[in-house]
Order: structure tokens, then C-alpha cells, then sequence
């Protein structure tokens, strides 16, 4: 594990991103196709092979059922209006009831499911859910509340695809460019919890950081070398196994660029003694915060281990 002292912290470069805006709304009708991509990608030769493999198919699907699904529901203009005002999340997740769209949603993604292979945990869960669909809608609303109020794990991973495919969806037909800061380490658009950070290399934007929530995919601003749970300044440091990797690694074996071995990393706060995972989708553009999220859980373990807490989440990563 690099230290402190082996990875400096590198700040944004302020100079040509002027136009680099705050909030930037998901793309559902891509996001999840590339997603099923970089699973597969990242799946051969993984210690967790089969379950990156099950993942990516369980984003294909995601993406597949989008066309047959009815169009979901926005709030009414006038709360809208006020969420844009008052620097509320708009699609607030603390009052989501399960509509015709979600619970639509959430039938097709089982439906198509049934032709993956799949861990038996999960084979059993999805048929269940099938068959109840008072618990279809049961299991969406305790996903957005509390995981330990499913049944099963299983259960939480189907309906957290669903309802990741729903909020993003409401989150694109909406105004971004209106959306403002609600909190420290939330989503500016459905109030969620972020799952990772990019630094991007988007025209107007290269190198400019932005977080990205794990519900609706909203990405948002935020200052690099800038805790993204507490937003404090003060003892921010990186970690990477990849970087721990090459230090062991003999002289001649070792990448030219220290850049090549840290295309993840775990930022980590001495002021909370939290973490949440930087990647840099600006040196390798297939990067997906989600995917790259489950396939460096060896990260999370050594930082664990180091004495740091994960503020950051993910529904497929669930009792680890």
C-alpha cells in the first residue's frame, strides 16, 4: 500500500476550464451499455470473474428493457421549481413511492434475468420477486431506506438495478444547469450518496473532478484535493494497490509513469478517517464508477484494513 508520501495529492488545473459546469445529468440510453462493456472487460482472469460477468449482464439488461418502459413520472413543476430555488434535491429519494414506471421497470429487468446465469442466492431472489409483486414494490422502497431490511443481498441487487435505471432516467429530463449543492457528499439531484469520483477529460472540462452518485448517476463538481465526505483540505492522501504492486516489483519491471499504476485510488481523510475511491477516467475513458468500484475491492479491503471507513456506495458491494 502507497503511503502519504508516495502519491502527492494533484490539484485541478484551474486555467482553461472555465465552462466547466457544476451538475451534469446521466445518459441512460448509454450509460448502462457501457457499463455491460467495461464489466466484461474487466471480468477474464478476475478474481471475481463470475460475479463481474453476472454484472455485466445484469447492465445489459438495464439497458435493453429501457425501450418497452412506460415514461416516469417527474414531481409537479411548482416542487420542482422550489428543489431548484431552494438547493433541494429535486428527485428526492426520501419520498419515493414505487410508480407504474418503477415497478415496470423492475418486472422487466426480472424477466429478462431469467436468462442469465446467475449465483443460486440470486436465481432463487429473482424468483421470488417474480412471482410477489406487493414485494417487488416492498423491495424498492427498503432499497432506497435500508439494505438490512431486505430479505436477502439478492434481493437488494435486482432492485437497485432497477432503481438505477428509473432515477436515471428522471434525472435526464431535467435541467441540469439549474441543479445546486444540497450537502456535503450529496447528490444535487436525488440527495443519494456518491459511489466513486472521475476526473474527467471531457472538452471544457479536462481534468476537472466530479462525483458521481450511485442511484441516479447525476455527476457533480467537486474540487480535487477536497474530501468528498466531510470537504475538508487537511490531511487528504492517496492509496493504491496498483501503486503498491510496482514499488515490490523489480527495478526493470516497474511502469515509466506512476501514472499507469494509478488509475484508481482511494482518497482518504485523516480529519473523518473516510474514504471514497478516485479514478482517472481522463487517462483511461472506459472507466465506469461502478464497475471499476466492484472489480477494486482488494482497494477497499487494505484501506479498511489501514483504518479508513468507505463513505461512498454501492448496492453491488453489499456485505463486504
Amino acid at each position: 500500500m502507497a503511503g502519504p508520501a508516495d502519491i502527492l495529492p494533484q490539484p485541478d488545473v484551474i486555467g482553461g476550464v472555465p465552462d466547466a459546469p457544476f451538475a451534469v445529468a446521466p445518459k441512460p440510453e448509454s450509460l448502462f451499455a457501457a457499463r455491460a462493456a467495461r464489466f466484461k472487460a474487466l471480468a477474464p482472469a478476475h478474481p471475481l470473474q463470475d460475479y463481474l460477468i453476472f454484472l455485466g449482464e445484469l447492465s445489459r439488461i438495464q439497458h435493453e428493457i429501457q425501450h418497452s418502459l412506460p415514461e416516469p413520472d417527474l414531481p409537479p413543476q411548482e416542487a420542482l421549481e422550489r428543489s431548484y430555488e431552494f438547493g433541494m434535491p429535486p428527485l428526492d429519494r426520501g419520498r419515493f413511492e414505487p410508480d407504474e414506471a418503477a415497478l415496470a421497470t423492475l418486472t422487466r429487468l426480472l424477466d429478462y434475468a431469467v436468462a442469465v446465469k446467475m449465483p443460486h442466492p440470486a436465481a432463487e431472489a429473482r424468483d421470488r420477486l417474480a412471482k410477489d409483486e406487493p414485494l417487488r414494490g416492498r423491495v424498492l422502497r427498503e432499497a432506497l431506506e435500508s439494505a438490512s431490511a431486505i430479505e436477502t443481498l439478492a434481493d437488494h441487487v435486482f432492485a437497485s438495478a432497477a432503481l438505477q435505471v428509473h432515477f436515471a432516467r428522471l434525472a435526464a429530463r431535467l435541467d441540469a444547469s439549474r441543479l445546486k449543492s444540497v450537502g456535503v457528499g450529496a447528490c444535487p439531484c436525488c440527495g443519494g450518496p456518491p459511489v466513486a469520483s472521475l476526473v474527467v477529460g471531457w472538452e471544457h472540462a479536462h481534468g476537472v473532478r466530479y462525483v458521481v452518485c450511485a442511484l441516479c448517476g447525476t455527476h457533480w463538481n467537486h474540487v480535487r484535493v477536497k474530501c468528498v465526505a466531510c470537504d475538508s483540505t487537511e490531511g487528504v492522501a492517496y492509496r493504491s494497490l496498483a501503486a503498491e504492486d510496482a514499488e515490490a516489483a523489480p527495478e526493470g519491471a516497474r511502469p515509466k509513469d506512476r501514472s499507469e499504476v494509478d488509475i484508481v485510488r482511494a482518497e482518504t481523510c485523516d480529519k473523518c478517517r473516510c474514504y471514497v475511491k478516485i479514478m482517472q477516467q481522463h487517462l483511461v475513458p472506459e472507466i465506469d464508477p461502478v464497475a471499476d468500484d466492484v472489480a477494486t475491492l482488494g482497494l477497499d479491503l487494505k484501506v479498511r484494513e489501514a483504518g479508513w471507513a468507505r463513505a461512498a456506495f454501492n448496492p453491488y458491494l453489499l456485505g463486504y
